[in-house]
This record gives structure tokens, sequence and C-alpha cells, in this order.
């Protein structure tokens, strides 16, 4: 039973991290809401958070890592993706599996350097690679997203900002799914809460500024990478804040670029973004530190 019930945490844990939520009970409402939009998904979502936690395990890497999530979340997401872009079959599960893993030894890789962290880059690269293989091969296997857009051309800004919040893990036909992951973070942080609502609105005057059609979003897809950017980078000082919104503004243009191009963009804005921003912090901080420096040793002179 302590084993159960040790293992039921881990992977609560694991599908809370998707949204840096370390609680079980937040992983708990997040599931919830993915099986309110498919129960194959939300199968799916634990299938991949399991495989890549057990790959963890069995890798021999950190136990404190495993216990807090931090292997799952990447799997969890790779699960949901393998339903969204592959029917579901021997090959998709084969599939799920390989990336599955493979993004737990990428995430380890990202867990032995210092200079950015990983966040979602695991599950992006697993999947790309997913995706390039299945074109490659077999290119008549992969499906279109089953995301329902409202072809209406006015802007829903209920709905929108609802999907911006779900679709962080591709649940775009319920606003339920977005309001089961709001009550996640609520339960573990309510910065982390105001933050995801900041998120999820930020991006939606500038998408209008932008002159983007209202069904990409009402579908809540200008939204979801600034979710986690806000959450990601939001702090207790002002000054995280505004970081927190350039980096939300940053998402939705590099979102918007790439949907252009036809890229399945993934979270890769929401990584992008945030690197940027946490290299600019580091620039900031390692010029005022030349600053500081030189008036100091112009001081010692002239004293």
């Amino acid at each position: 039973m302590i084993f159960i019930h040790n293992l039921l945490l881990t992977l609560g844990r694991g599908i809370g991290q998707v949204m840096f939520q370390n609680n079980a009970l937040s992983g708990l409402f997040m599931l919830i809401g993915i099986f309110l939009n498919s129960w194959q998904m939300g199968i799916l979502a634990v299938c991949g958070t399991i495989i890549s936690t057990l790959t963890a395990y069995f890798s021999g890497y950190k136990h404190d890592d495993i216990k807090n999530g931090l292997y799952g979340f990447n799997g969890a997401l790779v699960g949901i993706a393998v339903g969204v872009f592959l029917p579901l079959s021997i090959g998709s599960l084969i599939m799920l599996i390989i990336a599955s893993a493979l993004s737990t030894w990428i995430a380890y890789f990202f867990s032995r350097q210092r200079l950015l962290p990983g966040f979602t880059a695991p599950f992006i690269l697993a999947v790309w690679g997913m995706l390039g293989v299945c074109s490659w091969l077999i290119p008549d296997s992969l499906l279109v997203s089953d995301t329902a857009i409202d072809t209406i051309q006015n802007i829903d800004y209920f709905q929108a900002f609802c999907l911006d919040i779900g679709q962080v893990m591709f649940q775009g036909n319920t606003v339920l799914s977005g309001l089961f992951f709001l009550i996640g973070i609520l339960i573990n942080s309510r910065k982390a809460t105001l933050y995801t609502i900041l998120g999820a609105l930020l991006p939606i005057p500038l998408a209008i500024l932008l002159e983007v059609d209202a069904t990409n979003l009402n579908a809540g897809l200008m939204g979801y990478n600034g979710v986690l950017c806000a959450i990601a980078l939001g702090g207790a000082t002002w000054k995280s804040g505004v970081w927190a919104g350039c980096s939300v503004l940053l998402s939705t243009v590099l979102q918007i670029l790439g949907m252009s191009l036809g890229i399945p963009t993934l979270t890769a804005p929401f990584v992008i973004s945030v690197w940027i921003i946490i290299m600019i912090q580091k620039v900031i901080r390692l010029a005022s530190k030349t600053v500081r420096t030189n008036k100091s040793d112009e001081h010692r002179l002239v004293c």
C-alpha cells in the first residue's frame, strides 16, 4: 500500500509539473481536466508519465527528482501528443514508449548543465523526432489535430481564456479542461494562479492587434505558451512580473510566426522566449557586476 501510495504521488506530481506544480492533488485535477475532454488522452497522459518515470528509475537518476515528477511531465505531454498526431494502434503505442523514454534521457542531459533549464524542451525534441520519423517512413499515419475550432468570426473571450490554459496539454475541445487546470494550480499556489491568468489574457489583445484570425484565438492557440511563460518567470517582485509579461508577448509573436510557417510549434515558443529572457537577465547582471567592479577599482585608486 505504501508503494502504491508513493507511486500515485509521483505520477500526480509528474502531471502537475507540466504547469510547474509539484503537487499530486494539482496533477489529479489536471488529469480530470484531460479526461473531461478525452478519456483516450487521459489514459495516454498516464501511460506517458509512467513510462518516462520508470525510464528515469531504471536509468538510476536521482530519487528526489523522480519523486518530484521532474522526469514525468515531459512523458505526460508526449503521451497526449501521440493521441493528437497519430491514430491509436500498436505502432503508435510503440512510438509512445520510445518517445517517452527519449524525453527522459533528454531531460537528464539538460539537468547536467546549468546554462539553461530544460523545461518542456525534451518533450518538444522527442515529439518533433517522432513526427519526423513518421513523415519520412509512414506519412499516411499522421493525423490532423482534432481540436474543435469555432468557425464564428467573433471572439469568444471566455472560451479563448479557458482554452489558452487547456491547450497547454492539447485540450481544446472544452472550457472545463482549462478551468480544472486553473483549479489545480490554485490548490498549490495563488501566485502561480495569478500569473496563469496573466499569461492567458495578455496574448489576446496582442493577437487582436496583429490581426490574428478569431478562430485561432477562440481555439486557445495564442495563449497556452504565454501561460507557461508567466508561471515560469513570475515572482513576487514587480520586475519579475515585467519579465514574465515580456516573455508572454514574445511567445505570442513566436507562436504566430511558427503557425504561419506551418510548424507544429508545441511549446517551443514558451521555451525559446523564456530562454531569451533568461539570457538577457544574465547579460544585464554581468554588465551590472562589471560596472560595480570598475567603480570599486576607481574608488580604490582615488583613495
